[in-house]
């Protein structure tokens, strides 16, 4: 008879809260026609023809005698949760009989449920219009944060017409009227959310009870890692992994990786991120450390490599869910990486190097456990990279002719974590090019194409090169600050060809009118490292960019001093 012998492991979503929204009292038609209705757009309206969204709702409540309209537009973009808040809470000043918030279709999506919400907290009904492919993530966002909110999927995307918008709007109008209009008893059924992912809470006490789940054989029993298979089966199924195998989070494994992890497991690295809205703590890293397959040691990057992502200027809310392929890439200078095995030399960004490959996987774990970014449910990508499973690599000092990221930044016994979000790398290969300025030219061309977000976005980006061809651009007098200014000044694009394509700009104050467009604000933002073997094939890393810089934070121990080795970091 099958039986089972597996102790409970740590649930690495840790504890949800779930909390229950308490709805606004909802108006009558008549109040409606005595009071004001607030239109908030987040800016997307303004894209394609969706602006037809609220001028057909406005028409259908004008038909029933409803007239009195206020408007707000102010994106969501690069906003932290209180400020997001603060905005709702300014908009609610208007006592408006009700609001209709508007669009939740991509990357704004999450911000902008976190703004209905505090809504509604305010007191007043709301209802959040989406459409595909946000409609998903807006769902999963409410799901965790509110329990329940007025949410409304019109079935548009960039490509509608007018007339088709207009259309969805009159086949959902009854529906968006309840939205602001329903008694009590009827309110509740209407902001139900019937979402696919954790149905069932996290346990109260943090673990997975393997024994209640998994029934093993006696032949199971006496394999090695018994039970491994059905573990790994078990968090696929609850959509805690990436789909690749994991070690099972033990106390007893979790509590071995706090060797060289002298921070309270309770401390905060990441606050109300992602569509759970959770702090991401350094208990939630060290059990994705566990699951990934790091070793102790490796904790000092990983909870480095989280402070980076927390800082205001990456935009982490954003990140996490961003239809853009991009990764939390990790690049690790200075002695720390090379104490811990992280590898800068020939095939660094690919497989083979355990503690590149498990800490960028930890970060992602970490990511898509706590926060609940789950493709497919809570995550907006759009065919995803392998960025995403891992991205991490380190600079070895030993391969470059100039100072490496943390000498730059710091000094060359500082260790550093470089976070960006960007894109996996783009091969750049050139075997025949002899001098300095020729291999130049075909860097600068491989820096943006028409499909880049930094064509419309300008912004960081890592230009990696291979020890050979660092040698011919240092030989010929190219040093770092003169490859940045190159790359600035000669890589854009025609004015022309980035208007009306690709996605909505973001630029600094004046690129709008510049001619040609360039992909960087400035040289800093072209970052010089040398790695990998030798040989023609170099890469650039470019950025995801959406109100999001690449971080650079040193390697420091709890009290803020420099350690002098991984060893200073041991409990």
């Amino acid at each position: 008879m099958p039986i089972s012998k597996l102790l409970p492991v740590l649930d690495p979503r840790g504890i949800q809260d779930r909390p229950l929204l308490k709805l606004a009292h909802r108006a009558s038609v008549e109040q409606l026609r005595n009071g004001r209705v607030l239109f908030y757009d987040n800016t997307k309206l303004s894209f394609c023809e969706y602006g037809t969204v609220f001028s057909r709702i406005k028409d259908k409540l004008v038909g029933a005698g409803i007239s009195n309209f206020v408007e707000y537009r102010e994106t969501v973009r690069g906003k932290s949760t209180e400020q997001l808040r603060a905005y709702a809470a300014m908009m609610a000043k208007e006592k408006p009989a009700a609001a209709i918030v508007a669009l939740g279709d991509m990357g704004t999506s999450a911000a902008t449920t976190i703004v209905t919400i505090a809504l509604e907290e305010c007191g007043i009904p709301t209802l959040y219009v989406t459409a595909p492919p946000g409609s998903h993530l807006v769902k999963a966002v409410a799901f965790y944060r509110a329990g329940q909110l007025c949410l409304t999927s019109l079935d548009i995307y960039q490509g509608s017409t007018a007339a088709e918008i207009a259309a969805e709007v009159d086949k959902n109008w009854p529906a968006i009227l309840d939205a602001l209009t329903l008694p009590p008893d009827r309110l509740a059924e209407r902001a139900a959310l019937h979402f696919g992912l954790d149905q069932e809470a996290p346990a109260a006490n943090g673990l997975i009870d393997l024994a209640s789940r998994i029934m093993l054989s006696e032949e199971d029993q006496a394999q090695p890692a018994p039970g491994i298979e059905e573990i790994n089966d078990l968090f696929n199924e609850l959509h805690v992994s990436d789909g690749l195998p994991i070690i099972p989070p033990s106390p007893v494994r979790v509590e071995r990786m706090k060797a060289y992890c002298p921070w309270s497991p309770e401390t905060v690295l990441a606050e109300k991120v992602g569509p759970t809205g959770k702090n991401i703590t350094v208990q939630d890293v060290l059990v994705a450390a566990v699951m990934a397959g790091c070793k102790p040691h490796h904790m000092p990057i990983l909870v480095t490599s989280f402070q980076a992502m927390a800082h205001p200027k990456y935009n982490f809310l954003q990140s996490i869910t961003t239809s853009h392929p991009g990764g939390n890439m990790a690049l690790v200078s200075g002695p720390l990486g090379d104490e811990v095995g992280i590898y800068g030399g020939q095939g660094c960004m690919g497989p083979g190097f355990p503690a590149n490959a498990t800490v960028g996987r930890a970060i992602n774990l970490a990511i898509v456990n706590v926060c609940r970014s789950v493709p497919g449910f809570a995550d907006l990508a759009c065919i995803s990279s392998q960025a995403e499973f891992t991205y991490c690599f380190g600079e070895d000092p030993k391969l470059t002719p100039w100072k490496t990221i943390n000498a730059e930044r710091f000094d060359a016994s500082t260790t550093t974590v470089y976070l960006l979000k960007a894109e996996p790398q783009h091969d750049i290969i050139d075997f025949l090019s002899e001098t300095g300025g020729d291999l130049m030219d075909t860097l600068v061309d491989c820096c943006t194409t028409l499909g880049s977000n930094n064509a419309y976005m300008p912004g960081p980006m890592i230009l990696v090169l291979t020890p050979d061809h660092a040698e011919m651009l240092q030989r010929d007098g190219w040093t770092k600050d003169r490859i940045r200014e190159h790359i600035h000044v000669y890589a854009h694009h025609a004015a022309p060809m980035v208007r009306n394509r690709g996605l909505v700009p973001v630029r600094p104050p004046g690129f709008d009118l510049r001619h040609p467009m360039p992909v960087t604000r400035s040289p800093e933002d072209v970052e010089v490292v040398v790695a990998g073997g030798r040989g023609g094939h170099s890469g650039v890393i470019l950025p995801w960019a959406l109100h999001s810089e690449g971080i650079v934070l040193p390697v420091l121990l709890p009290n803020g001093k420099k350690p002098r080795s991984i060893e200073d970091f041991k409990v």
